[in-house]
């Protein structure tokens, strides 16, 4: 997958099949979009494109309101990873700032779809909207498109045992606790991907090592405090983790996100990982000793043992 960081890099795409939007999540819904992508540009001998925002345009154009306390769902570089997965062929993450977004729906099409991509089909998702004030939509570009030779095509609504996937549901459901939930509408287990380093020797001296991984960004969304059943995916590696969650509200950054791996592995530490989360296990406790510390352990990894991965 090749990433540009503005319009100025992209050089020649071959018969562009485009779609654009936050794709926050990389859920099912967008997999669908994704997936029609690449069936047309096969089809057409083309190559697929999506273009994308950062920062989220509530974080600019409403920093005081819906924007301020706005939490995603992935990373940038987390979001990256998943994209790559897809096979998509190209990735734009246009800079958002307040002037990019007086940018009319024609001009967007104009100097950016069609100038510097050259467009032959774009794929949109059930009533999206583009432009200053969102004022483009899918009927606007059919009508563009028929006067400037592409095509458009509307995605509907995608749905989990029918109820509509969107990036704030996931964000609520993982606000909860609810992983299972969450990963139902990814279509994918929800992760956090960080930098590897050691962790509590407190842990370690009651047989359990562990880690900690780094929190990258700050407005990434962590789920509630608590013990998660969890999975370490890292090149060969594949083992069953038992995570624990203490959030920092003040200082998201300084969250603490810690595990052990109930599996044998190699030293993590230093290493870029992903951890997949697969469901939670019990919210935060308080413990009066050591020993019923050290008690509580052994069962929430006894549990978690017994989880199909």
């Amino acid at each position: 997958m090749k990433i540009f960081h503005n319009f100025d890099e992209v050089g020649q795409i071959r018969n562009a099949v485009v779609t654009t939007g936050l794709f926050d999540g990389v859920h099912i819904g967008h997999k669908v979009i994704l997936d029609r992508l690449k069936k047309i540009a096969d089809e057409i001998g083309g190559e697929t494109v999506l273009i994308t925002f950062d920062p989220h345009p509530r974080k600019v154009l409403y920093p005081d309101t819906v924007g301020k306390d706005l939490q995603l769902i992935y990373s940038q570089r987390e979001k990256i990873d998943l994209l790559q997965r897809t096979g998509l062929d190209n990735l734009i993450i246009v800079n958002f700032t307040v002037e990019f977004s007086k940018i009319t729906s024609v001009e967007f099409v104009r100097d950016f779809l069609l100038g510097k991509l050259h467009a032959r089909k774009i794929v949109i998702g059930f009533n999206h909207h583009f432009g200053h004030n969102r004022e483009g939509d899918y009927d606007e570009l059919r009508k563009i498109g028929a006067r400037n030779g592409f095509e458009v095509e509307e995605i509907p609504e995608q749905d989990i045992h029918h109820e509509t996937v969107s990036s704030t549901k996931i964000r609520q459901a993982l606000l909860e606790g609810n992983i299972q939930k969450a990963n139902a509408y990814l279509d994918h287990h929800y992760l956090i991907m960080g930098t590897v380093f050691r962790s509590s020797p407190v842990l370690a001296g009651m047989g359990f090592t562990s880690y900690s991984l780094q929190i990258e960004e700050e407005q990434k969304l962590v789920p509630p405090n608590g013990v998660y059943a969890t999975s370490i995916i890292y090149g060969d590696v594949s083992a069953r983790a038992m995570c624990f969650i203490r959030k920092n509200q003040e200082h998201p950054l300084d969250t603490v996100v810690e595990f052990h791996s109930i599996d044998p592995v190699e030293d993590l530490t230093g290493k870029l990982i992903p951890l997949h989360f697969h469901k939670k296990m019990r919210g935060e406790k308080v413990f009066s000793s050591r020993e019923e510390l050290l008690e509580q352990l052994r069962s929430d990894k006894e549990q978690i043992e017994e989880l199909i991965f």
